[in-house]
């Protein structure tokens, strides 16, 4: 029986009374067993969480000269001495970026890190310098959270060193709508679930329960302050950026350096300045400046940079909707994306309830400015004019492919893409503000009075509980409901896979649906390869699904009347509220945060049997010589993604089990020199064709290692790193690729496998081949020295015996070349842990 039956018993209880408002006065109790009833939980005063004992003080005032009564408030008096020692090092006339500012005052020894090799004397950091940084906090959902947490219990501590949380939000399927769709995902995981919240019982970790909300809105309207620094064991972490939060996404290894205290390590990012000038009118929403700057940058233009917005146009823009950029700034690759520190971020604090955590960020902003230095330097910079930016839908199959939705009638045409929209999908972790509601409910209401309903399927994903309860209170829930629109629970659903459709389209078919999300791979929403995903702004997704077609145009087109007359939807900018006219409704008491100190008498609930959770055995350290026998087990041609190596969906459920989720590997990789998908030949044995998992798991029970060849931007995509654990399980030593996006190499790293990339990767890419044979040269050496040498690799064909070398690049650190030779960062982390 579940030990934490009571719990999910509680929370399922009140996922009855979704579709309906509690009576006055109902009296209910939260999963600490206190009493509170409606009128209570209706005040508009957030209840404060018990203070943890670890990591946060519990005198009323801490060392950092801020009152601890809320621990959520960044240690400011700290950062603003590790500033001031940053400007001892650099020099007091140096003028720094925002972005600058918060990274190194976040630094564990700023001259280490600022005045390094290479340095020239802290003049030339960025893309140099190698960042040894204290993060303030990390967030994990609970995907990614299953293999962090089973990483952490390695190392043998009694606790994380930072404060943490887990939310509970990728593994409810959206189907039938909020209800019923937690009711069956609590069946479903609570195995899962169990887990997750005995973990952070005995840790002292936060833990949001399923039906909380997704993690980035949840940390957005809790955790993300001003000049604070948090990791995430998600790709879309950079959210927080909206708050004038530096929040980068990462692999569970990396979140695991931070919640034992180890510095963690960030290449020096440079800087990319957009400056945003005018006003967004009509139309235009927030999305669409990310939609359209995706479309300048590509899905790799971002990489290597933190991007970092300023100019008068800023000053228009909601605190919410600088997060919906900030959260799309992951597909261009960008490391992480942030906005100055300006009154709509009061304006979003005060509203969430955190007046003291505004108050102490507008006492450090006096000291450094959370803004750039007059004069700073931005390696480059774009300027986008909001006053003539037009709505922008991009897609299908990448983020990246933006076209203004004046063209987008012509397009759809031109490129023979579905004309008839199968389904209109609104909000997830990119769009769904109070804002962003209102400005939609605003058109639901309008059209709806005009007799007219969504032609396709429309679903809405609200993204906490909090604003699930402030939607309802404040009226655009039943709106949304009136007009026969399905909504989901309050957690990631159709954006991240987890969508059960219950309309006629079968898998393989084309179909065209319009989502306000951010990511849009072939196959990721449903499964189905033929469904393409076009991101729009929340405002054009609603006016497609009453039209029902692609080919709409809400800007010039009208949509007919039962009367036989027209109706045309009103230009949506300035119909919404940036902010509720009362303060946020607190979420309900189930749906709160479980707190408590840690405990180490508490059992972590992992049964022996179990089929979704597996304790973690320890990779291979590095052998004492050069990687000799290694085979190709597959060239990879075009796009792979996180998704393409380790997908999601109904795969999810084994994230905590990595031999069983190893069985996904690479499972929708095409072959680069057949041309098929997912299938490869076993040509060191019965030459039959199989699937590349299948072929994986014969060459690991062979003691065959192996590595893979591909093409650029090797794992684009989310911070996933079972894409980089799964591989290297099977056997994998090494990647070649042409590139790498950021985050996938680090987690290749961090679990032992070495990324190369070609030097001449045009030349090169087509000599290599499946089952040919590979050793290195000057790789042991390259780890010893820290890093330092270069490494190339020996290759045998398979077919002719052929012999030659391919010169390769690397960009790997001292620290992890420590972590190669120990066999991952997780063997090097236990072992300094337990000494």
């Amino acid at each position: 029986m579940s030990p934490y039956r009571a719990l999910w018993k509680k929370v399922l209880a009140t996922s009855r009374e979704f579709d309906s408002s509690p009576a006055s006065g109902l009296v209910t109790r939260n999963w600490r067993g206190e009493t509170i009833s409606s009128q209570t939980r209706r005040t508009g005063t957030q209840l404060q969480p018990q203070t943890r004992s670890f990591a946060t003080p519990t005198s009323s005032s801490s060392s950092d000269g801020v009152s601890s009564a809320n621990p959520r408030i960044p240690p400011y008096s700290r950062l603003a001495k590790n500033y001031e020692r940053v400007k001892e090092v650099l020099g007091r006339g140096r003028a720094l970026t925002l972005a600058e500012k918060i990274l190194y005052s976040h630094l564990d020894d700023a001259e280490a890190s600022l005045l390094g090799a290479g340095t020239n004397g802290g003049r030339d950091v960025r893309g140099v310098a190698n960042l040894k940084l204290k993060p303030d906090r990390v967030a994990m959902q609970d995907a990614s959270a299953q293999m962090a947490l089973l990483q952490f219990m390695t190392c043998g501590l009694p606790a994380t060193a930072i404060p943490a949380s887990i939310h509970c939000d990728h593994l409810i399927v959206g189907e039938r709508g909020a209800r019923d769709d937690l009711e069956a995902g609590i069946a479903t995981n609570r195995e899962v679930f169990d887990f997750l919240a005995s973990a952070s019982r005995k840790y002292g970790i936060e833990f949001w329960p399923p039906g909380a909300g997704i993690i980035h809105q949840s940390v957005l309207e809790n955790y993300a302050a001003p000049g604070l620094m948090m990791l995430g064991t998600d790709s879309h972490t950079p959210n927080a950026g909206g708050l004038s939060t530096i929040a980068i996404g990462v692999g569970g290894a990396d979140a695991v350096e931070a919640l034992v205290g180890a510095p963690w390590e960030l290449k020096a990012p440079r800087i990319l300045g957009v400056e945003l000038t005018g006003k967004l009118n009509g139309w235009a929403s927030p999305k669409d400046i990310i939609l359209n700057l995706a479309g300048q940058l590509t899905v790799r233009g971002g990489t290597g940079f933190i991007i970092e917005y300023f100019g008068s146009g800023v000053e228009t823009l909601s605190c919410t909707g600088m997060s919906t950029i900030c959260n799309m700034g992951a597909e261009v690759g960008a490391t992480t994306s942030i906005f100055p520190f300006n009154t709509a971020h009061v304006r979003y604090l005060e509203a969430t309830h955190r007046h003291d955590v505004a108050a102490e960020a507008k006492k450090f902003s006096d000291i450094i400015r959370l803004g750039a230095d007059e004069g700073a330097h931005y390696d480059e910079i774009i300027t986008i004019d909001l006053s003539t930016l037009e709505p922008h839908i991009n897609g299908p199959f990448t983020p990246d492919l933006s076209t203004p939705l004046s063209q987008f009638k012509d397009t759809v045409k031109e490129q023979n893409w579905p004309e008839k929209l199968s389904a209109g999908l609104i909000g997830s972790c990119t769009n769904s503000s109070y804002e962003d509601m209102t400005r939609v409910e605003s058109m639901v209401r309008e059209a709806m009075e005009a007799g007219l309903k969504p032609a396709s399927d429309f679903y809405v994903t609200p993204g906490s509980d909090q604003i699930r309860e402030t939607l309802r209170r404040d009226g655009p829930l039943e709106t949304f409901r009136e007009a026969g629109s399905t909504i989901l629970s309050n957690a990631c659903g159709p954006c991240i896979g987890q969508w059960k459709r219950s309309d006629d389209v079968e898998k393989g078919t084309e179909n065209a649906i319009l989502t306000s999300f951010n990511r849009n791979f072939k196959g990721r929403n449903d499964g189905n390869p033929g469904t393409m995903n076009f991101l729009a702004s929340p405002e054009v997704v609603t006016a497609m699904a009453f039209a029902g077609r692609t080919t709409f145009n809400p800007m010039t087109d009208a949509l007919p009347t039962a009367d036989g007359g027209e109706f045309r939807f009103s230009p949506p900018a300035g119909s919404g509220r940036e902010l509720p006219l009362q303060p946020f409704e607190v979420a309900r008491p189930e749906f709160r945060p479980l707190v408590s100190a840690p405990d180490p008498s508490a059992s972590v609930a992992i049964a022996p049997t179990s089929e979704r959770l597996a304790l973690l055995e320890p990779f291979a350290p590095f052998p004492d010589s050069e990687l000799t026998g290694l085979r190709v087990l597959v060239k990879v041609a075009g796009k792979c993604t996180t998704d393409t190596i380790s997908a999601a969906g109904p795969w999810l459920k084994y994230k905590g089990h990595l031999p069983n989720i190893s069985a996904n590997t690479l499972n929708t990789a095409t072959n680069g020199e057949t041309g098929a998908v997912n299938e490869v030949a076993d040509l060191l044995g019965d030459g039959a064709t199989v699937t590349i998992p299948e072929l994986g798991q014969r060459w690991r029970e062979r003691g065959q290692p192996w590595l893979v060849v591909a093409e650029h931007n090797y794992g684009e995509g989310s911070a996933r790193e079972h894409a980089a654990l799964q591989p290297r399980y099977l056997g994998a030593r090494l990647v070649l690729a042409k590139s790498f996006a950021r985050i996938h190499e680090t987690n290749l790293k961090k679990q032992g496998v070495v990324p190369l990339t070609f030097a001449d990767p045009e030349a090169d890419y087509p000599r290599i081949g499946a089952c040919d044979e590979v050793e290195t040269v000057g790789l042991l050496d390259m780890l010893r020295r820290g890093g330092d040498g270069e490494v190339a690799l020996r290759v045998r064909k398979h077919a002719t015996g052929e012999t030659f070398e391919i010169k390769t690049k690397h960009a790997v650190s001292k620290d992890q070349a420590l972590f190669i030779l120990a066999g991952s960062a997780l063997n090097l982390l236990a072992k300094q842990a337990h000494r």
